[in-house]
């Protein structure tokens, strides 16, 4: 691993190091019983799929700006401001602005997301019970290292362009971290993070169709990522339904709502409105009630739900909060033991098709490559 660091990630206002206390215990199982064969099948999976980041072709030319400027050419900017009613109508220079911007805060987070995954995984290594579950979280450590490298090299060497972290995901993985319950951090980080950025980088894949490189970083950080959610499903399998009293179940409700609304809360774009230097008050408004923004946000939900069901943790109410927030529409699509890649919400794709159906005919492959999912 040798690359030139430059175009440094920006430090947020908590500083270039944040320390928290975490007091967990250390378990050891010296039984071995490796009674969990469904754990066991997944670390063999795991470890027969490891790849390493200096397979990829880090030679190929990247220029996101480019891009943009041929959809923009082919008439993005028109059809973006009939589907998407900005709060005023974006020139070209703008639209293209505002792209590399969302593009560069979208994998910006995920890179923050996967130190984030580095440390909970190694923290369950130490903490949950079972040898097998050991094994797997070990693999996955060796899968979020990797994960930070290749997403911090393309965003300093071939994006040039990134965000600090956004508060409320800091304050969730810093919960998740502290925390000194095994099962909260499966629940926060399998459960919560991982399956909302299992979404989220289908997202990605479709919105970067025109760019081979990101594709192919998603295409196995997606493959990685469907088993990380799947551990967290197996692993926590019938503890909230089975060995937890109703004060501990209590706990675990306040902690996925609390956690839903975090993460509802970053995908707002408000950083990048900020950097852009437009009215952030009103174009977040816009944000929160555009429809493809709205399906954007929904779409990250398809996964948390039907797993949280699975789980048993869609109780009265986790129901309750949900409906409030619009995401029950999950709750009947496949989990990711079922099936591991997320689905599109019907209406985001609805939104992608009448984009398709205004135009551009010829835009790089993000619309044509979308649809084609």
């Amino acid at each position: 691993m040798k690359y030139e660091q430059k175009n440094p990630v920006p430090i947020p206002p908590t500083g270039k190091f944040q320390d928290v206390k975490a007091t967990v215990n250390t378990v050891f199982d010296w039984e071995y019983s490796l009674r969990k064969q469904n754990l066991l099948n997944l670390f063999e999976k795991g470890k027969a799929l490891d790849w390493n980041a200096s397979e990829l072709d880090w030679s190929t030319e990247v220029s996101i700006e480019r891009m943009m400027a041929e959809r923009s050419a082919a008439g993005a900017a028109d059809v973006m401001n009939n589907v998407m009613n900005p709060p005023k109508k974006m020139s070209d220079e703008e639209m293209i602005e505002l792209q590399l911007n969302m593009n560069g805060f979208m994998l910006s987070q995920f890179l923050h997301g996967e130190q984030g995954a580095l440390l909970a995984t190694a923290k369950i290594v130490q903490t949950v019970p079972w040898e097998e579950a050991k094994f797997y979280a070990a693999n996955q450590v060796m899968d979020e290292a990797r994960h930070v490298e290749v997403y911090h090299r393309y965003l300093t060497e071939k994006l040039g362009l990134s965000y600090e972290v956004n508060p409320s995901l800091q304050t969730l993985l810093s919960d998740i971290i502290t925390d000194s319950r095994w099962d909260v951090t499966f629940l926060g980080m399998q459960i919560m993070v991982e399956g909302l950025a299992l979404a989220a980088f289908g997202m990605m894949r479709m919105m970067m169709a025109g760019e081979p490189l990101i594709q192919d970083i998603t295409t196995r950080i997606m493959a990685d990522e469907s088993r990380h959610v799947a551990f967290g499903v197996m692993a926590l399998d019938k503890l909230y339904t089975e060995e937890m009293s109703g004060n501990e179940l209590r706990e675990r409700e306040e902690f996925v709502i609390e956690a839903t609304h975090l993460l509802r809360e970053r995908l707002l774009m408000t950083q990048v409105f900020e950097r852009l230097g437009w009215d952030v008050p009103l174009w977040t408004e816009w944000a929160k009630e555009m429809p493809f923004m709205v399906g954007f946000r929904q779409m990250t939900f398809s996964k948390i739900v039907p797993n949280l069901k699975r789980l048993g943790l869609l109780t009265p109410r986790v129901r309750a909060a949900y409906e409030k927030m619009d995401l029950l529409r999950f709750e009947h699509m496949k989990d990711s033991v079922e099936e591991p890649e997320p689905t599109p919400p019907t209406e985001l794709v609805q939104i992608l098709m009448q984009f398709l159906a205004e135009g551009p005919k010829d835009a790089g492959g993000v619309v044509q490559g979308a649809a084609a999912r």
